[in-house]
């Protein structure tokens, strides 16, 4: 333990200027530039958020397609089911 303290001892000195470049570096990049650690966790999070999104609406494009596809195959249904319609002395009842 007391060999790291000598190793720190040895690099932390008041003119060792490498190490305050890099310490001041840090600190510039930590908490001053535009492109700083709290605005790219930020950014992070939206980016995973956008990608749930675009699963989602993928999800909603597929199930939209297959509802095209039934409507071409059964107009008659569709409109029976979604509006309603019923032929004229026919009587309909729904059902929930």
């Amino acid at each position: 333990m007391s060999t790291v303290l000598n190793v720190l001892k040895k690099y932390i000195k008041p003119g060792n200027k490498y190490l305050w470049v890099i310490v001041a570096f840090i600190l510039w990049m930590a908490f001053f530039d535009s492109h700083r650690i709290s605005i790219q966790w930020a950014l992070s999070r939206k980016v995973h958020t956008l990608e749930n999104q675009v699963q989602d609406y993928q999800q909603k494009i597929v199930q939209a397609k297959k509802d095209a596809i039934d409507l071409e195959v059964n107009k008659e249904k569709y409109a029976r089911e979604k509006y309603y319609m019923h032929t004229p002395g026919e009587d309909v009842f729904i059902m929930k």
